[in-house]
């Protein structure tokens, strides 16, 4: 479901979730996305906009030097963001928003990136349309995400899961983001997939002389 209710319905689903999120997905990064939260933040540079910031699980990862933006739909997840924030002693700029429509000027920073998010965002085209707007021209798009794995047995296993959890959390399994980021006109830098193709991790370059 996209449009204002799909948005409304992530926006209860996370809120709910929000007090449990951190204990259930360190299981997961530590098995499944391992060193994909490094290895996104690594490559982020200047003006950086983090999409769907969640509980600031990023955070920590992020080198000197940066200039942090996050934006996060759910009121209940950005809360423990700030938290986690003031904890580190990092001043970042975290506020509530929706990433199909980045509350943003045109060409306002040098690197944005999207953490195990657009796999739940209602409209991933749109979202990603929004990040190529407010990048610079040259600027780097940072993706990581699970997506429909290259082998077909699990790819169908992947299918049958995703009936229960569209319709629960809007969570897509099938979905696969390299697509959407060649269509939205971005030059892939460098790619890599993990775990039987089920994560893949993206780094684009919006073009020097796109709009």
């Amino acid at each position: 479901m996209s449009g204002p209710d799909g948005t409304a319905k992530q926006k209860r689903v996370w809120d709910e979730a929000a007090p449990r999120y951190d204990q259930q997905i360190a299981f997961l990064e530590r098995n499944w996305f391992t060193g994909a939260r490094e290895w996104i933040t690594a490559r982020a540079h200047g003006r950086v906009l983090e999409v769907a910031v969640g509980t600031g699980r990023n955070l920590p990862f992020y080198g000197d030097g940066v200039t942090l933006t996050g934006i996060e739909l759910s009121t209940g997840m950005l809360a423990i963001a700030r938290t986690r924030a003031a904890g580190l002693g990092l001043k970042a700029d975290l506020r509530e928003g929706d990433a199909e429509h980045l509350p943003f000027d045109d060409a306002s920073f040098d690197t944005v990136l999207c953490a195990l998010s657009l796999c739940t965002i209602p409209d991933p085209v749109a979202a990603i349309g929004e990040m190529k707007r407010v990048l610079v021209p040259g600027g780097t798009l940072l993706l990581v995400d699970h997506v429909a794995s290259s082998w077909a047995p699990v790819r169908a296993a992947q299918w049958l899961i995703e009936r229960f959890t569209i319709r629960a959390a809007g969570e897509h399994f099938t979905r696969r983001q390299l697509p959407l980021v060649t269509a939205a006109g971005f030059a892939i830098e460098e790619t890599e997939r993990l775990r039987a193709g089920t994560v893949e991790r993206i780094r684009a370059r919006k073009p020097p002389h796109a709009r």
